[in-house]
């Protein structure tokens, strides 16, 4: 999916029961099922004490981040969380080197 198509749909973060945090473009949800584009598992953090500071303030220590690889969609079975980020967040998301 190109740039443009992915701007109609809210960058999010996601909270799973089991399968971690996950950030990516909010394609849509039911219950507690949650599909995702582009998205990222966001594994460690630092300069950030919560999920709700990373969507409204983004990362103060981006290289001491370990987020993985963007995939192309995800389905999240077990979602209990959905925080929409500002412009701030999602660009300090992207921003950080995929880990390996």
């Amino acid at each position: 999916m190109n740039e443009e198509e992915l701007k109609k749909y809210p960058y999010v973060i996601i909270r799973t029961i089991n399968a971690g945090v996950h950030a990516g473009y909010l394609k849509e949800y039911k219950g507690m099922e949650v599909t995702l584009l582009e998205s990222r598992r966001l594994w460690k953090w630092k300069g950030a004490m919560t999920l709700s500071e990373i969507a409204m303030e983004g990362l103060e220590y981006p290289n001491e981040c370990k987020f993985s690889i963007e995939v192309n969609e995800i389905i999240l079975t077990q979602a209990i969380e959905i925080i929409k980020c500002n412009q701030i967040g999602q660009l300090s998301i992207m921003g950080v080197k995929k880990w390996k």
